[in-house]
């Protein structure tokens, strides 16, 4: 093991304003987002609790349940929730949230990830979590960082594996959610494999990696592949 007889806690998630190449990523404010957000991740209670069906708290009868939540979790000191703002057109896309803060370690979780149809399947659905990890990482010096889903969460679970987590583990009877058991699907990166990660998500979102009509090149996975990583 490492001597980490000189680590120091880290600092939270700080309120910055990352602007990549096709995203903005906000520090989210429920004045300035909360009615756009709600719109970019479907408009009506049937569609918001659709997309979020995986997500662990109760289903929203409408927007002010919605907002009512993000503002309680970030009031705990328990969350830090960044929102998405697309670089073409200004529209408001979806969410992610730092989560379960452990600064004395320099442990943090990016959950409640919310990508609405917008952005799905988009360079921005990457960009997001390469800036995200970015911060975590190059900004505040953390050592590892999670994501955890439900373990029946299979679009989850891919994405973590394509952007560079690593599986470790299911979690069993983790948690109750919305009256069911919920088994929970862990994965991470850690502070030592960042760089590669990190170079092929820059080599990936180069707009070199894009043909005229926006289709990729190279894949994320076997440009990390090429890398070692």
């Amino acid at each position: 093991m490492s001597d980490l007889s000189g680590f120091s806690p880290r600092l939270r998630p700080q309120p910055v304003h990352q602007r990549g190449i096709y995203v903005t990523v906000e520090p989210y404010d429920e004045g300035a987002h909360g009615e756009a957000l709600w719109a970019a991740l479907g408009g009506s209670a049937e569609a918001v609790n659709g997309l979020l069906r995986f997500f662990p708290q109760a289903d929203f009868s409408g927007p002010a349940d919605f907002y009512a939540w993000l503002d309680q979790q970030n009031a705990s000191g328990n969350w830090v929730t960044r929102v998405f703002r697309a670089a073409k057109g200004g529209t408001v896309v979806g969410m992610a949230s730092y989560m379960r803060i452990d600064e004395k370690n320099g442990v943090i979780e990016v959950g409640s990830v919310a990508h609405g149809p917008a952005m799905q399947r988009s360079p921005i659905a990457t960009e997001v979590h390469y800036l995200m990890a970015r911060h975590v990482f190059d900004d505040l010096a953390y050592r590892r960082y999670e994501w955890k889903c439900h373990s029946e969460n299979a679009p989850s679970r891919a994405s973590a594996e394509r952007l560079g987590f690593s599986f470790e583990g299911i979690f069993r009877n983790h948690m109750v959610a919305k009256g069911k058991n919920r088994d929970t699907a862990w994965f991470s990166m850690i502070d030592s494999e960042w760089p590669a990660i990190k170079a092929a998500f820059e080599t990936w979102l180069s707009p070199s990696n894009f043909d005229a009509a926006g289709r990729q090149l190279r894949d994320l996975k076997s440009i990390r592949e090429a890398s070692g990583q």
